[in-house]
């Protein structure tokens, strides 16, 4: 069994930073990669940011240079630092963790259950 437990959404006005935290936990093998995604009302869920365990990183081009992704592979937690925030990052966040549970076993997507973003103008 496999939980991921996220914390820091919360309301900011708009040009505000937040913090996020996605803690994984159970009996983790080997993890791929740790992710955020989010999804706005009325819309589809989109990756924000990812990164692998060897540390390289993917950013949609509308968090580039106001959103930085990190991990501690220690704790198998993913942190997403969002700088800078517009009311158009408003949407649920969700923590993603690519992993197994064993060797040979196949990887498998995880998912938080959401901490809602909420910028105001």
């Amino acid at each position: 069994q496999v939980q991921l437990v996220e914390s820091g959404g919360g309301l900011v006005q708009a040009g505000g930073s937040l913090r996020l935290s996605c803690a994984a936990s159970g009996s983790i093998f080997s993890m791929r990669a740790m992710g955020w995604y989010r999804q706005a009302p009325g819309k589809q869920r989109e990756l924000v940011a990812l990164i692998t365990s060897g540390d390289n990183t993917n950013y949609a081009d509308s968090v580039k240079g106001r959103f930085t992704i990190s991990r501690d592979n220690a704790k198998n937690t993913v942190y997403l630092q969002m700088n800078s925030l517009k009311p158009e990052d408003t949407a649920v966040y969700y923590c993603n963790a690519r992993l197994k549970l064993g060797l040979g076993k196949p990887y498998y997507d995880y998912w938080g259950q959401g901490t809602q973003v909420t910028v105001s103008s």
